[in-house]
């Protein structure tokens, strides 16, 4: 029995799929009821009773169009869209729930570190110290388009950027000591403004006065989480994440990765354990091997090729039905395109010994089986140390979530891998806990 606990965190997004363009088209699959709160109180509920350090939600700041050159197919074929704001979705479900930690994909690229500071601020009041900040730099034109700009900055000036809105951020939740309220009534005095102070934050992108009008919060600042699979973006990782999610092709890759992360850390002073190494996976069970293997040939017959293409033109910044080679895909992209994405394609183009477009016409791997043989793999990457936990995204929403807290969870259990009680009171004592 290892003394190390995985943990585990849910891939969410506000429509009927996240990740598996054929997931929404299965009979199984829940989709009359994105627009209400019972659907979002639900999956909560589901994912809290299963332990779940947290959830997150993916989201982008538009509809993509990159496929084709219009939205037209990711309208038609049911593409990655987000059909809700997320911060009004969290709230809800923290409603609903006393431990899941609750978290929002923000672009630090195109909002201000106040307005920032101040929505997390207040889900991580809202909810007791339960918030998250999935950190985006994003990576399309369209949602810079959306947001008053030309097109997307390139990487290097987005991650710059991103530094000092965390910094101003931190600046911003650091205006309050713990004890300011007073609240006394008898002699009138409600808050100690010798507690409160400015945070005065200038750089060279970003600046910010201060101070907020949310005190202190029950973690202080939420937990961030981060995905940036470029060298940039790995270093933004090793300063300030608490939680990585990383979409490697094999184990392979996902060792070399997260020792990666590690040696970054070192030049931050920051130990290994301070940030979890969480590769993404979808599962597919099955009360014996062949009825699983038979489950996962369905659902995958429900990828159409076009969207499956479409969504790797999003997730690569370039239109795959125009550009068949790594070589056209990089000239077209500009600034566009997600690292980790690109790593993964290219990942399984060189272990396979095939073309690109074959690589990209590829949907992510599936862990097929049952309860035991899926626990066995999760097992054999984390003990070999290719991660800390895993991102679990749904390939039949809400079903498949169902069938893991049911199924995988008690064997992840049995084997002393996984908690059965959340051993803290916020999402950063759960997250720190083995």
């Amino acid at each position: 029995m290892t003394e190390r606990r995985m943990h585990l965190v849910a891939y969410l997004k506000t429509g009927p799929t996240a990740n598996h363009p054929g997931g929404w088209r299965h009979p199984e699959a829940a989709l009359h009821d994105i627009f209400t709160p019972e659907r979002y109180e639900h999956i909560a509920r589901v994912l809290e009773e299963a332990c779940f350090d947290a959830c997150f939600f993916a989201d982008l700041l538009g509809l993509p169009d990159i496929h084709g050159g219009n939205f037209d197919a990711y309208l038609r074929k049911g593409g990655q869209i987000s059909y809700l704001d997320p911060m009004t979705v969290l709230p809800v479900m923290g409603r609903v729930t006393r431990h899941l930690g609750l978290g929002a994909t923000l672009s630090t690229t195109f909002l201000h570190p106040y307005h920032l500071a101040r929505s997390l601020a207040s889900l991580d009041m809202l909810t007791g110290g339960r918030a998250a900040w999935n950190i985006v730099t994003s990576a399309t034109d369209l949602e810079a388009r959306n947001l008053g700009m030309d097109g997307i900055p390139a990487k290097e000036d987005r991650y710059d950027r991103a530094d000092e809105v965390l910094e101003a951020c931190t600046a911003l939740w650091g205006c309050w000591d713990p004890d300011a309220f007073v609240m006394d009534q008898a002699a009138g005095i409600f808050i100690d403004p010798s507690k409160v102070r400015y945070a005065n934050y200038e750089g060279r992108t970003v600046r910010t006065r201060g101070p907020l009008s949310i005190p202190r919060t029950p973690q202080g600042r939420p937990v961030f989480l981060q995905a940036g699979a470029s060298d940039r973006g790995r270093d933004f990782a090793a300063r300030w994440a608490e939680a990585v999610f990383c979409t490697p092709h094999s184990k392979a890759d996902a060792i070399a990765f997260r020792s990666d992360i590690h040696a970054r850390m070192q030049a931050h002073d920051r130990p290994p354990d301070a940030c979890r190494v969480l590769p993404g996976c979808a599962v597919v069970l099955g009360e014996t091997p062949s009825i699983a293997r038979e489950k996962a040939a369905y659902l995958q017959s429900l990828i159409e090729p076009e969207a499956q293409t479409m969504l790797h033109s999003a997730l690569l910044g370039a239109d795959l039905s125009r550009h068949q080679t790594a070589e056209a895909v990089a000239a077209a992209q500009g600034n566009q395109g997600i690292t980790g994405s690109q790593d993964r394609v290219l990942q399984l183009m060189k272990k396979e010994n095939i073309s690109f477009a074959e690589a990209a016409a590829r949907p992510r791997n599936l862990l097929v089986g049952t309860a035991q043989s899926i626990a066995d793999e999760m097992e054999d990457w984390f003990t070999s140390g290719a991660c800390d936990g895993f991102v679990v995204f749904p390939t039949v929403f809400p079903r498949m979530f169902e069938d893991f807290g049911r199924l995988v969870v008690p064997e992840l259990q049995r084997r002393g891998l996984f908690r059965r009680a959340y051993a803290g009171r916020t999402l950063r004592e759960n997250l720190a806990a083995d």
